[in-house]
């Protein structure tokens, strides 16, 4: 990979709209804040949360982690991410990486954003394996109704791409977005359930438990829900795992526009993996 130094990498993220000015709408942005606020289940991605979160603190709260306009004027139309807030996040995320890789720690990948985000989960996953973490891949082919909008559901599955990144499949073979948090849930309760070491040892400190959870959306709510260090991803309109960054239930999300092409995130994806020391 080449390496962008942070000027480099701050000019691409504008110019292919991964920050700042996203095309992310901001009527949806309120829409979703105001939702959370509300507790809707959809938009917490699992997590509890303790504060009476109203509208005007998410939207303040989007300003200040995610660099979104702070005019509560501004109902419609584009609105932003802070790219020095994005990079900043991201060596945040690169140091306990980093720290993962040098104590060969249990690590967890899920996307629920797999048509754009895989690429970056992918290349992190495989360069942790390569320096002796265990990718833990539980509960693969786990399966449930998820809801799809006007009362439909269809089937989904876990399954674990290259065997590392968890995504959810439908009966079509594809993988689909999900907001959800319940295939999290479905992992994390398999490996409580059956925490003996890989190895064969006594399970009794839960061998298996992950140290570490690199994910977005339902899964990394979970994740930090149940007190796994979560490092995540996320748009200007999920603010749930800000949210949960604010509240101790998430130690970094990194704000991004997470439906551009997957090509454009490879410059970020190698300022994430130098940083973190995977690559020279």
């Amino acid at each position: 990979m080449t390496v962008p130094t942070r000027e480099e990498l701050r000019e691409h993220l504008v110019h292919r709209m991964i920050a700042g000015e996203v095309a992310t709408p901001r009527q949806n942005n309120l829409l979703h804040y105001r939702r959370m606020a509300a507790g809707n289940p959809y938009y917490r991605f699992g997590l509890d949360l303790k504060r009476q979160w109203t509208e005007r603190d998410v939207l303040e709260m989007m300003v200040e982690l995610c660099g979104v306009v702070p005019d509560r004027a501004h109902l419609y139309g584009d609105d932003t991410i802070d790219p020095d807030k994005t990079i900043g996040a991201l060596e945040r995320m690169a140091e306990r990486i980093g720290q993962a890789a040098r104590r060969r720690e249990r690590v967890v990948l899920a996307t629920g954003h797999p048509a754009t985000l895989m690429p970056i989960y992918l290349a992190v996953g495989q360069a942790l394996r390569e320096r002796g973490c265990t990718v833990l891949t539980p509960a693969a082919g786990w399966a449930y109704q998820a809801e799809v909008g006007a009362g439909a559901s269809q089937r989904r599955q876990i399954r674990y791409h290259e065997g590392m990144v968890a995504a959810l499949d439908g009966d079509d073979g594809r993988a689909h977005h999900t907001h959800d948090a319940f295939p999290m849930e479905a992992m994390l309760a398999e490996l409580a359930a059956n925490p003996t070491a890989l190895d064969g040892s006594s399970a009794g400190d839960s061998k298996n438990w992950p140290d570490l959870a690199i994910a977005d959306h339902g899964w990394a709510g979970a994740a930090g829900q149940a007190g796994i260090d979560t490092v995540g991803f996320a748009d200007c309109n999920d603010p749930a795992l800000f949210a949960g960054e604010v509240e101790g239930r998430i130690l970094v999300t990194v704000p991004l526009d997470d439906g551009v092409l997957p090509a454009y995130y490879a410059p970020l994806t190698a300022y994430l993996m130098s940083h973190a020391g995977l690559i020279a």
